[in-house]
């Protein structure tokens, strides 16, 4: 029994780490892009507005149509070809990006990618949650996560070395195409290698048999949160126009954000495991800190709203689906995260517009806009928690 048990949870971690290599590669590239989306939008004459609408447009497809893979995963058992057909566009967008001429064909582009990811991400986290009950559930994705965050560290110091040396920014999108190649080339190492990803399940990890209240309350928990963070394109953009910092250096703040980043997913999907709802509670507070200390001007609050942006892309990224994890119904695993993100997703794009209409009107209603929509979402992750708790005692 013992060596089986350690069979299950070697083979988890081998994909829980394959997996991530592939997610280490893709933030790469489109992390990347990322870090200069924003202002590279700005040189082809697109306004505050235009950039943060795009960029909430682009988060909300991003989520939104992870219900339609979700669903048709889950009928068609075509996860695997769903995850090839969404990091196909995913990947390939972003060098795409050099030959854009206009702003509303580099938006369009930045739409695509933010539509493959939609495609594949229920397939991945679902495929993921196999691995849960070997490895711990906060656990498997932090690791995983982790080296998501890896590469999205890695990416943004590829853009800044490009533009250091006097390269343009189709040069930087140009180079990226290296890091989406390496991507596609681990998830065909991850397909042969683990085939049917079900059979690295150990005991029964999805114990529900419907969408539970819980659920659902997880669900407008996430849409609340997700209305209080603030895009990396607005912010560069804000940088950029008020000549906060050289455009050189804006990548790498996003690098040492995302750097904070990993040390913060395998800080919290470890407390998770110990105490899941304290650790979601103080991240979230911790979290809504962001936008005060961004706009509050000076070198130290400015690198300090990095590390507090870094953590509010852990909760985001490990907590929040460690939590879904918790209340799947079995055999409506991917359309269960899908429906997850399309009211996360939605919070987004409304918050998103919100935040791009208040930039141009008044710093301080953005400011208290962002922090009151996070920690709105503090109650309800507190009653979810208790219905889930009750659920599983009776």
């Amino acid at each position: 029994m013992d060596n089986n048990k350690n069979l299950f949870a070697s083979n988890a971690f081998k994909f829980v780490i394959i997996l991530g290599i592939v997610s280490l590669f893709s933030d790469m590239t489109y992390e990347g892009g990322g870090a200069v989306n924003g202002q590279y939008l700005g040189l082809l004459g697109a306004s505050a507005l235009a950039i943060s609408i795009a960029a909430g447009l682009g988060e909300f497809l991003g989520y939104a149509l992870r219900s339609v893979s979700g669903y048709v995963a889950d009928k068609s058992g075509k996860y695997w070809l769903l995850t090839f057909i969404g990091y196909g566009f995913n990947l390939f967008a972003v060098p795409a990006m050099a030959i854009a001429g206009k702003w509303q064909i580099a938006v369009l582009l930045i739409l695509l990618e933010r539509t493959g990811r939609a495609i594949r991400k229920p397939t991945i986290d679902a495929m993921l949650s196999y691995t849960t009950n070997s490895i711990g559930r906060g656990w498997a994705y932090a690791l995983h996560t982790a080296l998501d965050e890896i590469g999205a560290t890695i990416g943004p110091l590829i853009a800044a070395l490009v533009l250091f040396l006097h390269g343009s920014y189709q040069a930087v999108y140009a180079w990226l195409l290296v890091s989406a190649i390496l991507a596609l080339g681990s998830l065909t190492f991850a397909r042969i290698t683990f085939p049917v990803p079900a059979r690295l399940e150990e005991g029964k990890t999805a114990t529900e048999t419907k969408f539970t209240r819980s659920y659902w309350l997880y669900t407008m928990a996430g849409a609340f949160f997700a209305a209080g963070i603030m895009s990396y394109e607005l912010i560069s953009f804000h940088f950029a126009i008020r000549h906060i910092v050289a455009y050189q250096w804006i990548p790498l703040l996003l690098a040492f954000s995302t750097g904070s980043g990993v040390l913060a997913n395998l800080a919290l999907g470890r407390l998770y495991d110990r105490s899941a709802l304290k650790t979601v509670i103080i991240s979230v507070i911790i979290s809504s800190l962001f936008a005060p200390l961004v706009f509050a001007g000076g070198w130290p609050a400015l690198i300090l709203a990095m590390i507090v942006w870094g953590i509010s892309y852990a909760v985001q990224d490990t907590l929040l689906k460690a939590i879904v994890a918790g209340v799947l119904p079995e055999g409506k695993r991917n359309l269960a995260f899908g429906l997850f993100y399309v009211f996360y997703g939605s919070g987004w794009l409304i918050g998103s517009v919100v935040m791009g209409l208040l930039y141009s009107r008044s710093l301080p209603l953005l400011i208290a806009f962002t922090v009151a929509m996070q920690l709105i979402s503090l109650p309800l992750f507190f009653v979810a928690r208790q219905m889930q708790n009750q659920s599983q005692n009776n």
